[in-house]
């Protein structure tokens, strides 16, 4: 079994499901008493949100360039970074480190195309929607098409996500409005829905939408949970 390296803490209120996840996928996996071997940095997210609104991502680059190195000496074998956002910094993140990045927009990407689709609605932070950072590689290296919500919208999504399921707030009236927003990208085209950052899975779920909804937080946790054990035991 590799050692998982987590980068968590953006928000933690996510982070604890990535944990859940893994160990329970292992668990199912080799059964018994076992368990993953992980190990999880966890940031101080405000520091890191502040540099996220100033446009400081070089500084939050470092910041988690860092943690995955810290991660690497203590023994990881490869890194999750627990967010969808601030996989706008991998490249920093590689730089410093020589062991291998799960990338988040990878594993949802792989998973879109298991299911045969190609024409997505992508949820997500004003980062992850707006900037090319997280959309073009799906575009590029996965030839999936990527549609987001209008600026209205956009802003909404992105309001929620740090006014409420960043802080553990579930509003209700939060879930009819990201489900309206749902149904206007399926209107236009939208095959399945991404929810493209890793505290959505708070508020809207399978059982909320009629097309696939791909939920990054268990999809990266569950690749994460393939690249430690490889073919070890029965499949997922």
């Amino acid at each position: 079994m590799k050692t998982i390296g987590l980068i968590g803490g953006m928000s933690w209120e996510s982070s604890l499901y990535y944990y859940r996840i893994i160990n329970e996928a292992v668990k199912e996996r080799l059964g018994g008493l076992h368990s993953a071997e992980c190990l999880m940095f966890s940031v101080d997210f405000a520091p890191i949100e502040k540099m996220q609104s100033e446009g400081r991502w070089h500084d939050a680059g470092q910041v988690l360039a860092d943690a995955a190195v810290r991660l690497e000496r203590a023994g990881a074998g490869f890194i999750v970074l627990c967010t969808n956002t601030m996989h706008k910094v991998a490249g920093a993140i590689e730089e410093r480190i020589s062991i291998p990045l799960l990338h988040i927009a990878d594993a949802t990407a792989a998973e879109i195309r298991r299911r045969k689709l190609r024409r997505i609605g992508l949820l997500g932070t004003r980062f992850t929607m707006e900037q090319d950072f997280y959309r073009r590689r799906l575009v590029e290296r996965h030839d999936v098409d990527v549609l987001v919500p209008n600026e209205a919208e956009r802003e909404t999504i992105h309001r929620v996500i740090y006014d409420e399921l960043c802080l553990g707030r579930v509003d209700p009236s939060s879930r009819q409005k990201y489900l309206a927003i749902i149904k206007n990208l399926v209107a236009a085209g939208a095959e399945g829905i991404i929810l493209g950052c890793t505290e959505i899975m708070l508020l809207i779920g399978q059982e909320d939408v009629r097309v696939p909804v791909f939920d990054t937080t268990k999809i990266h946790a569950m690749a994460a949970v393939e690249r430690a054990l490889g073919g070890q035991g029965a499949d997922v």
